[in-house]
């Protein structure tokens, strides 16, 4: 598979890898969050070159992720702003510093804090459930096939990726209906 077809894939991690899946990208979005604006300001803050500046906007204005706003008219300037679905992404970002403040911080410590504006707090975001709010790590998840994979499973007509992701999906769900069924009888 090519990288250009990974949004092809019935997987919401690939779909969402070929709009923001490069590292420039993910920049780009930081200082979004971080206010930036205008093509200048992105420039001087990412180090990009002009030419996959342009590209990384253009990308993401067609992917409806930002919108170009004209903020002048003589000379006709323009600036990017995040969209809902932009904002949407802000948990992704979180997570990457998150990340990068755990692993990648170093002995300077955080690169940044986030404030919570309503009490003032400096917070470490974290993933809780939305309807016990416990707080989530990965072993305390399990995934099972959604209703676009159910209906490739049910209809035998992948190939590539999206037959890998229904084998596996198979094999993992088959071990989840084992495994709640032990619960159950214990």
């Amino acid at each position: 598979m090519r990288w250009r077809d990974i949004g092809g894939v019935t997987c919401s991690v690939a779909r969402t890898l070929s709009v923001v899946g490069d590292r420039w990208t993910l920049l780009i979005l930081r200082d979004a969050f971080l206010r930036t604006r205008r093509f200048e300001d992105f420039q001087a803050r990412t180090g990009m070159t002009r030419h996959r500046l342009a590209d990384r906007l253009r990308k993401l204005v067609a992917n409806g992720v930002l919108e170009r706003v004209r903020y002048q008219d003589r000379p006709p300037r323009f600036e990017y702003r995040l969209t809902e679905k932009g904002l949407d992404l802000y948990p992704v970002v979180v997570g990457l510093v998150g990340w990068g403040d755990r692993w990648m911080a170093g002995k300077a410590g955080r690169p940044i804090e986030l404030i919570h504006r309503t009490c003032g707090h400096t917070i470490t975001p974290q993933l809780a459930c939305p309807d016990c709010g416990e707080r989530l790590a990965a072993r305390d998840m399990t995934a099972r096939p959604g209703p676009a994979l159910r209906r490739l499973m049910s209809g035998g007509r992948a190939s590539g990726a999206n037959a890998a992701l229904i084998v596996a999906a198979r094999g993992r769900f088959t071990k989840h209906q084992t495994s709640r069924k032990k619960e159950r009888v214990s």
